[in-house]
């Protein structure tokens, strides 16, 4: 079997523990995580954790090139269809079980077969997995699949521990056991996050603190003062309108990255009883709303201009942005044309529940004045984030204001919200022809083909608008001047290798 290899180096940095081992890293999240465990996990903020406790197989660059973590090298049949993975040797998980292809096969399965899982539909492609022998694992797919390198790069290809796995059930997240360069300490809801660092790491000498602490403060204004006060050494996301004040201020420094992915409005369109109102059952009343909302304004009053309008799954700047669907102009008038050609003529009422943070309710209730001109009348529900992914998940919602944090590639974006079963399809959403084209872009490597098939699929979603997509973040991070080392990445993460803080 001819077959094309990928050449690899695992990074090193080489670097000693110092004084600032017996330190505690304290980062400020907008949102609690929810359940942590990769399988069932679906925050940005849980990314965050993940990072530190979960190591992959997989890893990226900040320029996107897919690299070794757990996976020192692979190699794909000519076919594409074998996927042949060289494992690292000396691994082990938190609780002392080896790292070897057995566990990366127990993984695999857990992923695709847990009832709860969210990732069975991000490793669909994965037919067959073969134990070639302790270090090799060789993975069979039922077609080509350009995004499994991808996927692997995420929570998909994060490995937890089967022995505690099989042991703890569904309650894994209470209690995680990972292989990562941190290892969990404990939980206290809506409070924190502990982390303590794993001394037989394989990596360990370019992680410096002894523990980290994750801290879920969702207000910014809030989140900056405990910066400020040194109650925090880090932060994620600070406010656009905070930036001018933390360059002017010598105690901090900042980083920022262009996202990988969007915030938008998912509507409730077959996901139980609540689908059954005017938003969610007639498209033209989905893009009244959307033509109601000038996305440009959003983005000057709400962020001061530093975020990018959208209206797609992946910014303007992407190559995979579709130029023949334009961000639309706001039009108040067509707005009221189409509620009162589906039959509306007095204006409707909705609900959209939003994250009870000061940005998103911003944003939230600028778009609720412009709609209302509309004659869309929005009531707001603002819930603690959790909470609202898990009404979300229930159905138990007609809108919902959401984002995603985005994925190297573009698959990503949109395959698990917008395929029939997808597994963040919250909306219900169901098309046989966009499931074709999001299937069939999976299986090509021709990028010609790839853009046609999401370009046929995103003309049908312009019309159907399950996801109404508003603009395009930049994560920014804000930090102790004292720390040092820190690398800021497109998809948001907080990779702590190499980073310090003088004492």
């Amino acid at each position: 079997m001819a077959k094309t290899k990928t050449v690899v180096l695992a990074l090193a940095f080489g670097l000693a523990a110092s004084a600032a081992g017996a330190q505690d890293l304290r980062i400020g999240l907008q949102d609690d995580a929810d359940v942590l465990d990769p399988d069932q996990g679906r925050t940005f903020v849980g990314r965050i954790v993940f990072d530190s406790l979960c190591d992959k197989l997989v890893d990226i660059t900040p320029d996107l090139e897919i690299v070794p973590q757990l996976a020192t090298g692979w190699e794909w049949s000519e076919d594409g269809l074998i996927l042949t993975m060289t494992l690292r040797e000396g691994v082990v998980f938190h609780d002392g079980t080896p790292f070897n292809a057995e566990a990366v096969a127990a993984n695999i399965d857990r992923s695709q077969n847990l009832p709860e899982s969210r990732r069975a539909s991000e490793l669909s492609s994965i037919t067959g997995v073969e134990v070639v022998d302790e270090f090799t694992i060789r993975f069979t797919l039922g077609a080509p699949d350009a995004t499994l390198l991808a996927q692997l790069s995420d929570r998909a290809g994060m490995m937890i521990s089967p022995t505690a796995a099989e042991a703890a059930g569904l309650d894994f997240g209470l209690n995680p056991v990972c292989s990562g360069p941190y290892q969990f300490v404990e939980r206290i809801q809506q409070d924190r996050i502990v982390l303590s660092r794993f001394a037989d790491y394989w990596n360990a000498d370019a992680y410096a603190f002894e523990t980290v602490t994750f801290l879920p403060i969702p207000d910014t204004t809030v989140r900056l003062a405990n910066l400020r006060a040194g109650d925090l050494d880090m932060l994620e996301r600070l406010s656009a309108t905070d930036v001018a004040s933390v360059r002017g201020d010598d105690a901090l420094a900042m980083a920022e990255a262009t996202s990988l992915g969007y915030q938008a409005m998912t509507i409730n369109v077959g996901n139980g009883d609540e689908a059954n109102g005017p938003l969610g059952m007639d498209a033209r009343v989905r893009q009244a709303l959307s033509l109601s909302i000038d996305r440009n304004v959003v983005n000057q009053v709400v962020f001061e201009g530093a975020f990018a309008p959208g209206n797609q799954p992946w910014p303007p700047t992407s190559p995979w942005y579709n130029d023949a669907f334009p961000i639309p102009e706001r039009d108040v008038e067509a707005a009221r044309a189409l509620l009162a050609e589906a039959g509306y003529p007095d204006g409707v009422d909705i609900r959209v529940q939003v994250a009870n943070n000061p940005v998103q309710l911003q944003v939230m209730q600028v778009i609720q004045a412009m709609a209302g001109e509309a004659g869309i009348r929005i009531s707001l529900e603002a819930k603690e984030f959790a909470t609202l992914l898990s009404d979300q998940t229930a159905g138990a919602y007609q809108a919902s204001q959401v984002g995603w944090s985005g994925r190297v590639d573009p698959d990503g974006n949109i395959h698990q919200f917008l395929t029939t079963g997808g597994g963040i399809n919250d909306s219900g959403y169901s098309n046989a022809e966009v499931d074709r084209l999001l299937n069939e872009a999976r299986v090509s490597n021709d990028i010609d083909a790839r853009r046609a098939a999401y370009n046929a699929a995103s003309e049908i979603l312009m019309s159907d608008l399950p996801i109404v997509y508003l603009y395009h973040p930049v994560w920014i991070w804000a930090m102790d001047a004292d720390i040092e080392g820190f690398v800021a990445y497109p998809d948001g993460m907080i990779r702590l290798a190499g980073v310090t803080m003088a004492e």
